[in-house]
């Protein structure tokens, strides 16, 4: 009985030794943010190739607005725009590339959802874009309401969350239609200009952009209809909150620079008599340090890309995307930065 009782009593010891020693490894390991310094260049997952979000130029260079708060956060960490390598990739891949280490970031028009924020290991940073659900088709059918789709063959992405929402949508409609599956975002599109399917659904965005590349974008037509909420941004892996931490007040100062007129003009010379923009371009305090960040971080993401309203009118302006609510929220919009204090 005694011997039982203190092999017992060894294996709950070991256990507990286990438990002491795992916080110890882990924290050995460290945050992503000191891999990424020690490393010297960000590496941040975007979409293959998606225009006014995240797109490849003849040259390899990237463009985009999801690219460009990838510049931003290497702004903050390292100093340098530039010091960022973009990983492009599938909606099938992306989650699984952030799991493993592959990047460090991923910023590609993911929807934040309750599912993908206890499912997939991943922590979501402020929204940077709010959008919502909608359908492309050619302006000849003369269909303006969802219930007018009835019988007709919708093209769709696999992987994504626009599947399901299809599926709910006209199940509550109670509208038969043929869904066809794809899992490359460029196929779902290949095959709705090849009259393989009647209409394409995705992100308004998304849709917005797709059609500017079309050989006669007038000739397609997105229904006023939104059916349902789509806030796209930035995740970081899950556990890692010095890092989750870094991603999400690299979004809010590009919102509090805008709502506060700091531009990539006059970042360098701005001044104010108000204690939270001198705490926020680095003049008192020292924020920067609270983040594992130097004093002047927010100031060299502004001086890199400029504010939210500059980053938006440079790359989603030109494709016709309204700013709608991605406002300031002195504005009316949903963008609101949190205190700087």
């Amino acid at each position: 009985m005694h011997q039982f009782w203190f092999r017992g009593v060894r294996v709950i010891a070991a256990f507990f030794a286990i438990l002491l020693v795992f916080p110890l490894l882990a924290s050995a390991e460290g945050s992503v943010l000191d891999k990424v310094k020690a490393r010297g260049v960000l590496v941040c997952g975007v979409n293959t190739g998606l225009p006014g979000f995240s797109y490849p130029e003849q040259d390899g260079t990237w463009r985009g607005f999801d690219v460009e708060f990838g510049r931003a956060i290497a702004a903050a960490v390292l100093g340098d725009a530039n010091k960022v390598r973009f990983t492009p990739l599938k909606a099938a891949d992306r989650f699984v590339a952030l799991q493993t280490g592959e990047i460090d970031v991923l910023i590609r028009n993911t929807t934040w959802t309750l599912t993908r924020d206890t499912d997939v290991s991943a922590d979501f940073a402020p929204t940077t874009f709010y959008d919502g659900q909608g359908f492309m088709l050619p302006k000849a059918l003369g269909i303006t309401k969802i219930e007018e789709l009835a019988g007709a063959s919708i093209g769709v992405q696999s992987g994504s969350t626009t599947e399901l929402n299809l599926t709910d949508t006209m199940r509550a409609l109670g509208i038969d239609f043929t869904p066809l599956v794809y899992e490359e975002q460029n196929t779902v599109y290949s095959s709705y200009l090849a009259g393989r399917c009647d209409v394409v659904t995705s992100d308004k965005s998304q849709l917005v952009a797709q059609r500017q590349a079309f050989k006669d974008p007038d000739a397609h037509v997105i229904l006023d209809a939104t059916v349902s909420k789509e806030p796209l941004g930035p995740l970081t892996i899950h556990g890692d909150n010095k890092w989750n931490d870094v991603v999400s007040w690299v979004i809010y100062a590009t919102f509090f620079a805008e709502e506060h007129g700091i531009t990539q003009a006059n970042v360098a010379t701005f001044k104010s008599d108000k204690p939270e923009i001198q705490r926020f371009l680095g003049e008192s305090g020292n924020l920067g340090e609270k983040l594992g960040l130097s004093k002047t971080w927010a100031r060299q993401i502004i001086a890199a890309v400029g504010n939210y309203g500059e980053i938006f009118e440079r790359n989603l302006t030109p494709i016709g995307l309204p700013r709608g609510i991605n406002k300031p929220w002195t504005q009316g919009g949903l963008l609101y930065a949190m205190p700087f204090r």
